[in-house]
């Protein structure tokens, strides 16, 4: 775009578009001495009037998404709503209208990102989508531009806040899951429904957008391997931090064996000489590991109303001085423009593991559940029994050397079904710390 003047539609404005106005307002000078452009909001459109904001008077304000998308003077079209309902009719409008649209929408990416990627494409025009994954950190625009002359190896990291505000309290506290919880829905990190974060799913479908950027191949959020912390126990963060790590839910992306890629979401223990180890609260952060730079970290705010709102600007800028309309034109990296995705099926996923099993306090058991190990060639690294409780169990904790999942859990149908273990093994992969940090 060459017009000095540009006009925005503003589709939603909640947390993150009340941030975005806030931005375009506030920063609109700073913006102009910047880029030489001028940025109008020209529609703010919410479901109905009760979603007005306060300065709602100061504002283009609207109930009626269709003609403000259809007016000529929005130029760029900011889609705010979330979900793949309404948003992604209105995503569809404004495409075959032609006009670039800046999303921050993941949902509706991983559902249906190959199909508005060609529709835009077929319209001329492009799809922004920066606040999509890891909020104000710029990982996707790292990826399409400063990263993409590495042949990536891997991308992991934590990419959803609420988790690792509910884990960093676990960890720092001593809480239990439903207590770390409740103080995160007090502060605003957990939403009153939490089941797409502590599930994984959210992270699951950020990683989808970042492993097919990252390794130039079409993902699913289906292709990821997906387990949440709303079955974590406090138990377990304590012991990991007596081995000298700490749990963190993470998305890894990695290149494998004949270039297969093993996706997956769960809690990991990672060790506390990782930079990861250190990320706390409601912060993200994501390790990149290329040919040519190496291993580079990732770190910021993840969500936030300023945070997401300063990447969804920096589309809009985008966007309007044609940066991103010329990537979105010549790089082959979109959804619509890649292979599916090979991927590593999660049983021949090669890892180390960290197991707490619940044992009867008796002779032998200890041999049974090695033997039921060594049977499927899974080699100890350590084990830890504390003494018994009043009610005759122990808990014993072991550490494995690399071994193949599939090997796992069968070794864990096996040891669960011996009498004398009282409860279902728990098993949690251990991520090994990066080369860089070996040799301190």
């Amino acid at each position: 775009m060459s017009d000095s003047t540009i006009g925005i539609c503003l589709l939603g404005c909640g947390t993150v578009g009340g941030g975005v106005v806030k931005v375009l307002r506030e920063q609109h000078d700073l913006l102009l001495r910047r880029t030489g452009i001028d940025f109008q909001l020209r529609h703010v459109v919410v479901k109905s009037k009760d979603e007005y904001p306060a300065n709602a008077a100061e504002l283009p304000m609207s109930t009626e998404a269709t003609p403000a998308i259809d007016d000529p003077a929005s130029q760029i079209i900011v889609e705010l709503i979330g979900g793949t309902g309404v948003a992604g009719q209105f995503v569809e409008r404004a495409l075959k209208l032609g006009r670039p649209v800046v999303t921050a929408n993941k949902a509706l990416l991983a559902v249906r990102g190959p199909e508005l990627f060609a529709l835009a494409r077929q319209n001329n025009t492009c799809i922004a989508f920066e606040a999509s994954a890891g909020g104000g950190i710029p990982i996707i625009d790292a990826l399409m531009r400063g990263l993409v002359a590495n042949r990536v190896d891997a991308l992991l990291g934590i990419v959803n806040g609420t988790c690792n505000f509910i884990l960093t309290k676990m960890t720092q506290n001593g809480w239990g899951y439903d207590q770390a919880l409740k103080e995160a829905q007090r502060l605003g990190f957990a939403e009153a429904n939490p089941a797409m974060d502590v599930s994984g799913r959210d992270a699951a479908q950020k990683l989808a957008i970042l492993a097919g950027l990252a390794f130039n191949c079409r993902v699913r959020e289906e292709d990821i391997h997906l387990e949440g912390i709303d079955k974590l126990d406090a138990t377990d963060l304590t012991f990991a931090c007596q081995f000298g790590y700490v749990i963190k839910l993470l998305a890894i992306a990695e290149r494998r064996e004949n270039d297969r890629i093993s996706l997956r979401v769960h809690p990991t223990l990672v060790h506390k000489d990782d930079l990861l180890a250190d990320v706390s609260g409601s912060f993200n952060a994501i390790s990149f590991y290329g040919h040519a730079l190496g291993h580079a970290l990732f770190y910021g705010r993840g969500a936030g109303q300023m945070p997401t709102a300063s990447a969804v600007v920096s589309d809009i800028i985008g966007v309007a001085i044609g940066t991103t309309p010329l990537q979105f034109k010549h790089l082959n990296v979109f959804p619509d423009k890649v292979d599916p995705v090979k991927v590593l099926p999660f049983d021949e996923l090669q890892s180390r593991y960290y197991i707490r099993l619940t044992a009867k306090d008796q002779p032998g058991v200890l041999a049974q559940v090695t033997a039921a190990l060594g049977r499927h060639w899974i080699s100890l690294s350590a084990i830890h029994q504390p003494e018994s409780d009043a009610n005759g169990s122990v808990p014993v904790v072991i550490t494995t050397h690399l071994a193949n999942e599939g090997a796992m859990q069968s070794a864990l149908k096996e040891i669960d079904s011996l009498p004398t273990i009282s409860a279902p093994t728990v098993c949690i992969r251990i991520i090994d710390q990066p080369k860089e940090f070996g040799n301190k």
